[in-house]
């Protein structure tokens, strides 16, 4: 791992509370209401919900509302599976607003509450209830977040991130919901950051795959099984600071052997040798740099440096540290990427919304049709098995829902990436109906506990929970 005084500047988004009651539509990190039409005329499959409409994981409703007591705001909101959910469906609260799918749905989702024979509408998404069990069960104990989506379509199946918290806890305005709010604001560990979706952090060696395809696209390597040019250790240019990677795996070591151990010289190397532009132009084909991407909630923007770099930064970057930061879900596109040969997919968690005047939006449907190529399919393929050869040492059996792909990497404690150690691992597997699901894992406390080993094996075994969930 190199060592550095450079400054990563991670940006961990900050909810902000609404000091009135919001009942409508909000914004920011998931409280914009999307625009577009519906897909058509008014629906027979029209809203049924008195109250505030209902979110629905599975074909089951996760909210729900009951009377409040309170003329001028009549519902509160309620929960089943609070701290499960929350990181899908965000929260709403008469005392401090909404965020999350409760807050860009908040029209749909309010309809109703004013009474006069109207209906609100119904929002269901596309989380695999299970898969989001195993995911957030996975993670119980830690700080982290994981994601998986169907490579294919983009549709998120697991939006993952501890600690969580019970928006049920806080949905009044009373003095308890005002006391739950509070020690929410004060706990050191944020719970109410999604940071599946609103924490962008240095990827590390998971960025490995961006820089390799890269290379191949330009032809730099004609194949995954080439020797690189790439001394162990490998001094970035203009820099005193080395990547001292174990020489006996890493010393000219092929893209292959790269992503299975973890040679940070092999892509820094790599990435001074294509230059920032190839980089750069790279990484925005797979989402980076993005600057509005919504799931619909809005994702923090995961970013590539595209100006005022030097040869030691472009090396840094290519190891995935330096300036470079990305969320579970960018990661989770850029494996899906591959395992989709070479089509991105733009993620999404809504499957359909049922608005109040019976008329139907299909969010899912309309991503799906946005896949774009963005590589070869040559290109991608030496890719997967690359990443296939990597997981090897990693999967625990095979079968439906098994480890097939996958690359891990790993930020040790320093001052310029914070005081724990953070664990990737991004991988894919196949899911019982014969798909492929993408993951991302991250974990920022993976130091290891009592009985547990440290390096990325906590993130590795989310992983292989959330596939194991599909089959």
């Amino acid at each position: 791992m190199p060592s550095t005084n450079r400054r990563l500047v991670v940006r961990a988004a900050l909810l902000v509370a609404l000091l009135a009651p919001v009942w409508g539509c909000a914004n920011g990190d998931g409280s914009a209401a999307p625009g577009g039409p519906a897909d058509g005329k008014p629906s027979p499959e029209r809203p049924a919900t008195p109250g505030l409409g209902r979110i629905l994981v599975g074909g089951r409703a996760v909210t729900g509302s009951e009377p409040s007591g309170n003329a001028k705001v009549p519902y509160r909101r309620t929960y089943t599976d609070g701290e499960l959910y929350a990181p899908v469906t965000g929260y709403r609260s008469t005392a401090f607003g909404a965020a999350g799918l409760e807050g860009v749905y908040g029209d749909e989702l309010t309809a109703g509450v004013s009474g006069g024979g109207r209906r609100s509408g119904d929002v269901t998404t596309t989380i695999d209830p299970s898969v989001q069990r195993a995911a957030m069960e996975g993670l119980r104990g830690h700080k982290g977040a994981a994601v998986a989506l169907d490579a294919g379509t983009g549709q998120l199946l697991a939006v993952a991130s501890t600690p969580s918290y019970d928006p049920g806890r806080f949905s009044g305005n009373t003095t308890a919901d005002t006391e739950a709010w509070k020690r929410l604001m004060r706990d050191p560990d944020k719970p109410m950051l999604n940071r599946a979706l609103r924490e962008a952090l240095a990827p590390d060696g998971t960025f490995g795959v961006v820089v390799a395809a890269a290379a191949l696209e330009r032809g730099l390597y004609a194949s995954v099984d080439d020797s690189t040019r790439s001394p162990a250790p490998y001094t970035a240019p203009g820099s005193a600071s080395e990547f001292s990677d174990d020489p006996a795996h890493c010393r000219n070591a092929s893209i292959r052997n790269a992503l299975r151990h973890g040679c940070h010289n092999v892509f820094a190397a790599m990435a001074v040798e294509m230059g920032q532009p190839a980089v750069a132009a790279m990484a925005e084909a797979f989402g980076f740099n993005g600057e509005d991407v919504r799931t619909p909630v809005r994702l923090d923007a995961s970013v590539y440096p595209r100006s005022g770099v030097n040869g030691a930064d472009v090396a840094f970057a290519g190891a995935g540290l330096g300036g470079v930061t990305a969320t579970p879900v960018q990661m989770a596109r850029v494996v899906a990427a591959v395992a989709n040969g070479g089509e991105r997919v733009d993620p999404q968690m809504v499957a359909k919304v049922v608005r109040a005047d019976g008329s139907v939006v299909k969010p899912a449907e309309d991503a799906a049709r946005r896949t774009k190529r963005i590589m070869r399919r040559g290109t991608a393929e030496q890719l997967r098995s690359a990443l296939e050869t990597s997981a090897a040492g990693v999967r625990a059996g095979g079968g439906a829902g098994a480890v097939i792909g996958g690359t891990s990497g790993r930020v040790t404690p320093s001052p310029s990436y914070g005081d724990g150690a953070t664990a990737w691992f991004v991988s894919y597997a196949r899911t019982g109906e014969g798909g492929l699901i993408a993951c991302a894992v991250r974990i920022t406390d993976a130091d290891g506990g009592a009985g547990e080993p440290a390096g990325s094996a906590p993130a590795v075994r989310v992983a292989e929970l959330m596939g194991r969930a599909t089959a």
